[in-house]
């Protein structure tokens, strides 16, 4: 059985990262897509939203850094920064 190029191109998920928010429990994942990864921050359980952190990183550096900061941030501030609070 053939497989599409979407199917192909794109990777499991994978947990980066988890933090608590005022929302509760939240986790950092990254998805390779189309050869780029994808950092997403979602909730831990459902239901809940969904955020889009980042997109087209290419080095490992670039993702543990992005990680690191955000999770830093989402500490300090107490809820989750894509919230745009």
């Amino acid at each position: 059985m053939a497989t599409s190029n979407a199917e192909q191109t794109t990777g499991r998920p994978q947990r980066l990262a988890t933090y608590s928010a005022d929302v509760g429990e939240r986790v950092i994942v990254g998805q390779r897509v189309d050869g780029s990864v994808r950092i997403s921050d979602m909730p831990k359980t459902r239901p809940g939203r969904s955020y889009l952190v980042e997109d087209e990183l290419a080095s490992m550096a670039e993702i543990e850094a992005l990680v690191a900061d955000y999770v830093a941030k989402a500490q300090a501030l107490g809820w989750v920064p894509m919230q745009g609070w």
